[in-house]
């Protein structure tokens, strides 16, 4: 026996749609079957049961309701999968057989437009990615719900690839089943995006060939043709407000790889991966969703341009210097509602009345916007007014038309307003004028029937009805009134009269909602038209927004305006760390100059642990980053060079994924810097070489610098535990030694923060491994193993340091008389001991490194302790 016809239909549906759940209709419910409904009942946690479809065994199921359906579906999209949903396409009334069922969109993490789904601060990104050659490849994307789409081409090999997509927002990326497999592998395991395929097949249709008209690389066409191929095979429905694709021309912008972004922290925190403790964090202080989507977006892509920095800088001192007219400013944004998706919503048939009543409620205040702006004193934010186009007509298309408070259903009625059309207020007369009559008709029944229980009701099943309790049945006129139905306390009755009001009533609240529902359909066209105007003027609000931005933080947090050097130098004065000031609050951050030019680029940085290495150099690379998005810098002075790269080697940690080690990592993440740097570059290289050998990572740690300050010329950053380095002055003539200063008192060590030039004259390790909290026994043995080792190495050691030297000898001795041949094994390890031991160089050592060895070293003994 085969299957039933309806699981035939499922079946021939599904092969279509192979990788996505199907969410089949039947009825109030979605329903799914076979594998999808054994994996949605797992992902849902929903009770799995099963239905006869034909065949002698059941089929698995689950459904979910379809009023309910979004936020099931919302669950599957977070976790990376994709739903087809297939509706009835026929009314089941009129149909022959099997209802008629077609998929009507294809929803997946990419193509998101449901406004619960979607972060309102975050873009969605659906990608493509083409190559002939696996090494030149046309990348681009879109963001479905606000309309938005880009292509770049990017040269430089798959590395450049996955940097591109980690400093995007990218959900689903489409590909050829030709792209390389480890490529694919490599999207999925370290991006962890969605995979979507199409085939060679890139033929647009003609309504979206406008889309790419101003691409001419053939690679990047591709690319965009893939793009578009697939929204226009999986969402079935009009997607008008998608916009020309614009070519990125990528050395137009700064380059932060994924490396950079994340050590640097630019829009995640590293502990927590989240926004808070991140620069967009501190400096987000935008009030529409569009500003801060846009903000990120140019955190993402620091200009190049000295002409266009210096434009945006002068807008932000514009705004920086009216305070009263940007709070002004701040407060009519903050009544603005997303333009961007709230047009895309209008394009792509989804949206509701409420939608359009937020988008005039944000109409009507551009007009204040507009004339705030003209009241400011720079002509640069005059201009900006000058460009805002209110759309008058739009705003009072919707004025007249829909209500005040509407319902979310758009097929419900009461959208519209009294008014807006004549036949629809005829039918809401109709319908208004029937019930007050219902009204009257009750009083007069009652008069006439003596019975004051009586009442008229309504039900969808029977309509209009008189109810007269048993207790009153005697009085019933029986001439009049025609049994309708009966209850167990009560009897209904109908008249004619009741029977043709009924009539006109019903018509006209029927016709009444189908009109309404037509109407809505005429005015979503209508606004369609505007969605271009609509764009541009979200873009104008959202640039607004980020300006203002800006200057508030600009202002909040004693920020000054940078200026741009000719002669590619950096002059900070009283520099600081933006975050770190943010998060010390009542603490004060101490600052520090920064001085690198055309003599002097390279900076040598000597200091201990927890001195502030690391911070003094991720400052620099953090102004430089706002300086060039066009934001004032945490500095008394600032006079900067424009970079096109920042590249940085910052922490330590191993890539799990890929089974690197934290030192193949550091030379992955150098060699990246080494062939990508030019002499326009900042490079920060934290501690080079620590991950190997102490002479393996000096010898690494000098030919990198040697090799940056001969073949490159970059500006750079070096920060290093090997003293020895610091002779390097005497040959690099573009390198000076620095250090961070910290001072003894009272045998603990005071970290001052303080930048100082020249080298430093100690690492103080073990103060340092005595403020993170190691056993005292730990400390006091680490200071003997110390002062055994300077004195072997020759250098001084004071009398008192003899004394405490001697002593402690004398009460840890590991030596015992040989007087067996134990003895003579335990004699030898101990020389082995001794000679690992001379081996060591403390003062290169991480407080961890110490304490591992000094693990391993316990263990020794106490293995010797036994066989004694």
């Amino acid at each position: 026996m085969g299957y039933t016809p309806m699981m035939q239909q499922y079946l021939k549906i599904k092969a279509d749609y192979k990788d996505s759940f199907l969410f089949f209709r039947l009825g109030d419910f979605y329903e799914m079957f076979f594998e999808d409904a054994k994996k949605a009942a797992e992902e849902l946690e929903i009770t799995l049961t099963s239905r006869d479809g034909g065949k002698d065994d059941r089929i698995p199921m689950c459904g979910v309701p379809h009023h309910s359906a979004e936020n099931y579906i919302k669950a599957l999209i977070e976790k990376g999968y994709k739903v087809a949903i297939c509706e009835q396409v026929e009314d089941p009334k009129t149909a022959k057989g099997v209802v008629k069922r077609e998929v009507v969109q294809l929803i997946t993490p990419g193509t998101i437009m449901e406004g619960n789904m979607l972060e309102d601060k975050e873009n969605n990104y659906l990608a493509a990615l083409y190559s002939i050659n696996n090494q030149t490849f046309g990348f681009a994307y879109t963001d479905m719900s606000t309309g938005e789409t880009s292509a770049m081409k990017m040269v430089n090999g798959w590395p450049s690839v996955l940097s591109e997509i980690y400093n995007r927002p990218i959900k689903e990326i489409v590909i050829e089943d030709k792209l390389d497999e480890s490529f694919k592998n490599d999207l999925i395991d370290k991006m962890q995006l969605t995979l979507s395929y199409v085939n060679d097949q890139t033929q647009l249709p003609d309504q979206m060939i406008p889309l790419i008209e101003g691409v001419n690389d053939e690679l990047l066409q591709h690319a965009c043709k893939i793009l578009f191929q697939y929204l226009y095979h999986t969402q079935k429905r009009s997607i008008d407000h998608l916009k020309k694709a614009q070519v990125i021309e990528l050395e137009e912008y700064m380059t932060l790889d994924m490396y950079s972004k994340r050590n640097l922290e630019i829009t995640h925190s590293m502990m927590r991966n989240e926004k808070y403790g991140s620069l967009l964090w501190v400096i987000d202080r935008t009030v529409t969703a569009m500003g801060a989507r846009k903000l990120k977006k140019w955190l993402e892509r620091p200009l190049l341009s000295r002409q266009h920095i210096n434009r945006r800088l002068d807008m932000v001192t514009g705004f920086y210097d009216q305070f009263m007219e940007r709070e002004s400013i701040r407060e009519s944004l903050r009544s603005i509602y997303d333009l961007e998706r709230l047009s895309g919503r209008v394009s792509f048939g989804n949206v509701n009345a409420r939608d359009l009543l937020q988008l005039k409620n944000s109409l009507s205040k551009i007009p204040s916007i507009k004339q705030l702006l003209n009241e400011f004193n720079h002509q640069v934010i005059k201009d900006l007014a000058d460009k805002i186009d209110p759309l008058q007509d739009l705003k009072m298309l919707l004025e007249k038309s829909i209500a005040e408070d509407p319902p979310i259903s758009i097929t419900e009625g009461n959208i519209l307003k009294d008014g807006y059309n004549e036949k629809l207020d005829q039918y809401r007369h109709v319908s208004r004028n029937g019930k007050d009559w219902i009204a009257a008709l009750e009083r007069q029944e009652k008069e006439n029937t003596n019975i004051k229980s009586l009442k008229i009701g309504y039900n969808k099943v029977f309509g209009y009805y008189i109810e007269v309790t048993r207790a009153n049945l005697h009085l019933v006129p029986n001439d009049r009134y025609e049994r309708k139905q009966t209850l167990t306390n009560a009897e209904r009755y109908i008249t004619n009269e009741l029977k043709e009001k009924e009539a006109l009533i019903l018509e006209a609240d029927e016709k009444s909602v189908d009109l309404e529902y037509q109407l809505f359909l005429l005015i979503r066209d209508k606004v369609k038209a505007y969605i271009p105007a609509l764009q541009k003027l979200a873009d104008l609000i959202s640039e607004i927004d980020v300006l203002q931005s800006f200057a508030t933080v600009s202002e909040e947090n004693n920020y000054i305006r940078p200026t741009f050097s000719e002669a590619h130098q950096v002059k900070l004065e009283e520099s600081r760390h933006p975050v770190i000031e943010k998060v010390m609050k009542s603490e004060s951050f101490v600052p520090n100059d920064i001085l690198l030019d055309e003599d002097k680029f390279m900076l040598l940085i000597t200091g201990p642990n927890m001195s502030g290495k690391s911070t003094y150099m991720r400052q620099l690379a953090l102004t430089i980053v706002m300086a060039q998005v066009g934001c004032f810098v945490p500095a008394k002075t600032a006079e900067l060079a424009v970079f096109d790269q920042i590249f940085t080697r910052i922490g330590a940690a191993d890539d799990l994924v890929s089974g690197q080690s934290t030192f193949m990592v550091e030379m992955l993440e150098a060699n990246h810097a080494i062939h990508h740097a030019t002499s326009k570059s900042l490079i920060l290289l934290d501690e080079i070489g620590r991950g190997t050998s102490t002479y393996d990572g000096m010898a690494l740690a000098q030919a990198i610098m040697e090799y940056i300050h001969n073949n490159i010329g970059a500006k750079t950053l070096f920060s290093t535990h090997y003293h020895e380095l610091t002779s390097l002055e005497e040959n690099l003539n573009g390198l000076r030694n620095i250090h961070v200063r910290a001072e003894e008192i009272n045998g603990e060590v005071v970290f001052l923060h303080q930048i100082h030039q020249g080298a430093a004259d100690e690492s103080y390790g073990i103060h340092v491994a005595q403020l993170a909290g190691l056993p005292q026994v730990l400390i006091d043995r680490a200071n003997l193993i110390l002062t055994q080792l300077e004195t072997k190495s020759g250098e001084s050691v004071s009398p008192e340091q003899k004394v405490v030297l001697t002593s402690q000898q004398e009460q840890m001795t590991l030596f015992v008389e040989e007087s067996s041949d134990s003895s003579k094994q335990v004699k030898k390890e101990e020389d082995n001991i001794i000679a690992m031991i001379n081996k060591w160089d403390i003062l290169e050592m991480t407080p961890m490194d110490a304490m591992n060895k000094l693990y391993d070293l316990q263990k020794k003994v106490k293995g010797m302790k036994g066989r004694k």
